[in-house]
């Protein structure tokens, strides 16, 4: 059944493709456009350095200040706690992909591997200053945005402990000396991923132009089914039909999730870690659920406090 759905769908994407190519040529060339001059700045260097870091065994060097609060905190051992940082830090896939690899090569072990699959995959500072800040009505303030992304990772990670059976600190494991790669492998292993990362934007860009050509559905309707596809296209639609509180919600929202491109990308940074796709969806609709919560209790104590 599953291989009989795929293969319809994708027959059904070549029609389109084919009836509809000027709307696919568009949206290739905007997502091409934006992986090559967003994308790829802001995360090869993150990535080529995180593997350098990885390589060279030097990641107590960089969790040193954060490492006690984390383990106490989080139950995490120092590679998970590398992994944790980096992906906060460094924003989509990487802290999936870390986990992954920290897996594969028995850094982690598979229960904290799961673990951390719940809380350790958001957007970076870097882009929610950059690029989700600037979309956002003035009447939000940026620090709004920034609690209701990260803040929900504190009771994400409670449920998580729970689910898993994290009953104390995960230990750290011995790392082998044939785990050590060249600078050169480190490079190609980055370009790899980043190859992957665009051709899912490239896919899910075109997604998007086509949603943006349905006329029976309401601009409100279409932003939001935009935000849920991919990230940085739903965040500029978003915040063209939305004002006020509504738009920094949605955008609150949408970035939270970070859209099935990001869904896509995760997948093809875990295949071989055994993983679950579907564990990570419901983490992330959780988070997701979190995030607006969060948002409406924020606003509204904002607008409180001058009388208080």
């Amino acid at each position: 059944m599953k291989k009989s759905f795929f293969r319809l769908l994708s027959v059904s994407a070549l029609f389109l493709l084919l009836l509809f190519h000027d709307t696919a040529f568009e949206g290739a060339k905007s997502g091409l456009i934006l992986w090559g001059s967003v994308v790829v700045p802001t995360l090869l260097p993150f990535m080529i350095c995180s593997n350098v870091i990885v390589s060279l065994n030097a990641i107590h060097i960089l969790i040193f200040p954060v490492r006690q609060l984390l383990h106490r905190f989080f139950c995490l051992s120092d590679a998970g706690c590398y992994t944790f940082f980096s992906g906060l830090l460094c924003g989509y896939p990487i802290g999936a992909k870390t986990c992954s690899e920290f897996m594969d090569e028995n850094r982690i072990t598979q229960k904290e591997g799961k673990y951390l699959l719940a809380v350790c995959n958001h957007p970076s500072p870097m882009f929610l200053l950059g690029y989700a800040a600037s979309a956002l009505p003035k009447t939000v303030p940026v620090w709004i945005l920034l609690l209701c992304i990260y803040l929900p990772v504190i009771p994400v990670s409670l449920a998580a402990r729970i689910c898993y059976r994290v009953k104390r600190p995960f230990r750290s494991l011995p790392v082998s000396k044939e785990l050590v790669k060249s600078f050169d492998e480190s490079l190609m292993d980055s370009c790899e991923v980043m190859v992957k990362i665009g051709g899912y934007i490239m896919l899910f860009s075109i997604v998007a132009f086509y949603i943006m050509k349905l006329g029976f559905l309401s601009p409100e309707y279409k932003a939001v089914l935009l935000g849920f596809v991919e990230i940085t296209t739903g965040i500029q639609a978003v915040s063209h039909v939305f004002t006020g509180m509504g738009g920094g919600l949605w955008i609150s929202a949408v970035t939270a999730f970070g859209g099935f491109s990001g869904v896509f990308q995760t997948k093809s940074v875990i295949k071989n870690a055994g993983l679950s796709i579907r564990h990570y969806v419901a983490w992330k609709a959780i988070h997701t659920l979190l995030t607006i919560l969060l948002f409406i209790l924020l606003t509204r104590l904002v607008v409180l406090l001058p009388s208080v």
